[in-house]
């Protein structure tokens, strides 16, 4: 019974069922109370994200998955401390992180969120070296600026942990299937009629060990059949499971078997140790055949068969495209293929069915060429045919390993060959997102081009294009890749909300609108959607509706830290300092290298004239973004109000330096260089700017400004003129016309 509702829970867990799952769990929990049980009425809380019952659940539990799985609903309910202590639990200070790189990684984002960042990166390198196809441990030490070179992450050392772990899983999979696929025989049966559960349990409890790394600490018996704690990873129910008898195992000699894909040695001899004589008698040829061809040539749902057929198919495909590090385009090719994109009548989803069914075919053929199951049978008929004598067995053992070892070598040089190529593009896609996060974004560019055009034209790459772009301040190229990602993945919402901030820039108020209420659809619970909402009210003016709507952004998610920024955004344009201090304070604890909350931090301090707080934050944002002409231009205005006008004119050279095309470090170069009473520098820095921005009144304003300091009025009243017919804001409006009408009293003139 047990069994079976264990089965049921799982079996409803993965077709979503979360409700009926967590009532059979329910019961299943009332009937036999264990920790085990919990853990998996847990799991099915946690399903249906309601990790304030797992929490209850679990409160008080010592096995190390319920620790984990109490760590997770802490972290999911902002209980950090208490994920914390789960753990690593304070008495007990030598104790291992459960569930190894799932374990570290999880204490790593706890370190991260409570501010602790160097235990952050040292838990999140042990979490990538445990596993090191963890993408999000490398992501999180990309974002605190802590990775290493993608070469020096995904390198061959690398290669060698994944083909030890895939091995060792593929492995005890096997023995899961051999264990589950036995066939029940009339002395099983017989021996169930005496067999109550009280006793079954007992059988299982006294033969359990723990396997290391194994998922919701599952343990096997001795006879190495799973116990019933097992089947929180197997399909279906076995009559062996519940009963404490072993069948005879498929294999005559499991032992070569087991040596050839890396069985541990305790197993091996546990399975001698339950081989019977009289086999013949429980199994015949044929059934054992039908067996022997569900276990070898089976493609169906096991994830090691799916993993080392699709390893296979993407060797086999992208042989001819790929170089060592996976790619081999040039950027001319790559720039033609996304360029010409939208012209094509082929949809991504297309492109995907297609790879996938070349991937399934490939998958079938290199599968059973690899194992060669019709071999394998002959072998084990013949052997069948022999097996009274003690010689026979010996022979069965050869003929076994004579078939397979030639199989499983080709299968480990294809599954290294596919581990090779996956390495390849992670080594890309890392560096170029390690140098996305260090704000090198003409270099990340360069990496993504790198990529095969099936891997470039994807969502999330286009997005992370389109992110550097947008830190270029690039915004028509920023556009041009988010629309492209937008076509390919409308469903994707990563990577919006500088979208439409980019939108917000280009004030293209239709488009942004269109963004804004597509996301909505799609999700009215992510905060980017209504981070594009927010937006669109801040286009329009409407800085209380869109503080409402960043607001609602952060109450969804609070480790969002750019819907802080927007929210302190808001609050300084509604010239309420204090509050905006607040949202871009709280950004910093969430991601302290999140520039823009310093930036603006700065901005604040700047507008109350507090100018060494100005300078202090501008410089920690120019830290973090080294090369952003606009941090450089406004740690060059702080520097200017603090009167330091020589560091403040290098820092304004270096902004333009930076980007030739931002007019904002040539208006305030000029601005100083009046201030020192410079005109004749002033005026050329002004008349190279008109040739970018040519209808910007403020430029017109300020050489008025600069010809009345020269006592040239009539071109001092033409600029004037000019700045006004341009149709400055109101303020400025009234400054110009003050300044014209004071034109000859020069000891009255107001700063514009």
């Amino acid at each position: 019974m047990e069994t079976l509702m264990v089965d049921r829970v799982q079996s409803s867990l993965r077709l979503f069922m979360h409700r009926n799952a967590i009532f059979l769990c329910e019961r299943l929990c009332a009937e036999f109370p264990s920790e085990l049980n919990l853990q998996l009425l847990a799991t099915c809380y946690l399903h249906n994200n309601q990790a304030y019952c797992a929490y209850h659940i679990l409160k008080g539990t010592k096995l190390p998955q319920s620790r984990y799985l109490f760590a997770v609903s802490c972290f999911q309910m902002n209980l950090l401390r208490d994920a914390e202590a789960a753990l690593c639990p304070a008495n007990e200070p030598n104790t291992e992180v459960p569930n190894g790189a799932a374990g570290h990684y999880l204490l790593g984002l706890i370190y991260r969120y409570t501010g602790r960042r160097m235990a952050a990166v040292d838990h999140f390198v042990q979490a990538l070296s445990a596993d090191p196809l963890l993408w999000a441990a490398y992501e999180e030490l990309c974002v605190l600026g802590a990775a290493e070179e993608a070469n020096e992450c995904f390198n061959d050392a690398a290669a060698l942990r994944i083909q030890q772990q895939h091995l060792s899983e593929l492995s005890l999979q096997k023995l899961n299937t051999s264990n589950e696929n036995r066939g029940p025989s009339s002395s099983v049966s017989m021996d169930l009629g005496d067999t109550s559960p009280r006793q079954s349990k007992q059988l299982h409890s006294n033969n359990k060990r723990e396997v290391p790394g194994y998922p919701h600490g599952i343990a096997l018996a001795a006879n190495c059949m799973p116990s019933n704690v097992a089947q929180y990873d197997t399909p279906s129910p076995t009559v062996t499971q519940i009963s404490g008898v072993a069948p005879p195992p498929v294999c005559r000699n499991p032992q070569i078997y087991l040596n050839s894909v890396g069985g541990d040695a305790p197993i091996r001899s546990n399975i001698n140790a339950a081989i019977q004589a009289p086999r013949r008698k429980y199994m015949d040829e044929a059934k054992l055949r039908k067996v022997s061809g569900r276990l070898f040539s089976d493609s169906g749902p096991r994830r090691s068969t799916r993993l080392s057929g699709e390893a296979t198919a993407n060797t086999n495909f992208s042989a001819s495209q790929m170089g060592g590090n996976g790619v081999n385009h040039s950027s001319a090719k790559l720039l033609g293929g996304y360029s010409s994109f939208s012209s094509s009548k082929m949809t991504s989803a297309a492109l995907r069915s297609v790879i996938v069914r070349k991937g399934q075919q490939w998958s079938t053929e290199s599968f059973e060429e690899g194992r060669r199951p019709e071999g394998f049978d002959v072998c084990r008929g013949d052997s069948m045919a022999t097996a009274s004598s003690d010689t026979s067995n010996v022979a069965d053992g050869r003929c076994f390993e004579q078939d397979t070892t030639g199989g499983i070598l080709a299968h480990d040089s294809r599954l290294l060959s596919g581990i090779q190529n996956l390495l390849g593009l992670l080594r890309t896609l890392g560096e170029g997102y390690r140098l996305s996060c260090l704000y090198r974004c003409q270099e990340a560019l360069e990496a993504y081009l790198k990529l095969s055009e099936k891997h470039f034209n994807t969502g999330w790459v286009l997005s992370q294009v389109g992110k550097a772009h947008f830190e270029l301040v690039d915004y028509f190229e920023a556009d041009r890749f988010f629309e492209l990602a937008r076509r390919l993945s409308p469903y994707t919402l990563e990577g919006m909300d500088i979208y439409s901030t980019v939108l917000y820039h280009l004030k293209e108020e239709m488009k942004l609108s269109y963004l804004a209420q597509e996301l909505i659809s799609i999700d009215r619970l992510s905060p980017q959607a209504w981070c594009a909402v927010g937006n669109c009210y801040s286009l329009q003016k409407d800085h209380e509706t869109a503080l409402k709507n960043f607001q609602r952004a952060v109450h969804l998610d609070s480790r969002f830290a750019y819907a802080h920024t927007l929210c302190g955004h808001e609050y300084a344009a509604l010239e309420d300092f204090e509050n905006g201090i607040k949202c871009y304070q709280s950004a910093l604890q969430v991601d302290e290298r999140h520039y823009n909350s310093w930036y603006g931090l700065g901005v604040v301090y700047l507008r109350q004239e507090k100018f060494e707080f100005a300078e202090h934050h501008f410089r920690r944002a120019f830290y973090i973004n080294p090369r952003s002409s606009v941090l450089m231009c406004y740690l060059g205005m702080a520097l200017h109000s603090l009167k330091r006008d020589g560091d403040a004119l290098k820092m304004m050279e270096q902004a333009i330096s930076a980007d030739k095309k931002n007019p904002l470090p040539m208006y305030q170069k000029a601005q100083i260089l009046l201030s020192l009473e410079k005109y004749d520098e002033a005026l050329e820095e002004l008349d190279q700017l008109k040739e970018y921005v040519p209808r910007e009144s403020s430029l017109y304003a300020l050489m008025g400004k600069i010809y009345k300091q020269l006592n040239i009025h009539d071109k001092a009243m033409y600029y004037f003129g000019l700045a006004l017919d341009l149709k400055p804001p109101a303020a400025d409006v009234a400054a110009i016309k003050s300044a014209m009408e004071k034109l000859y009293l020069p000891d009255e003139m107001e700063d514009l």
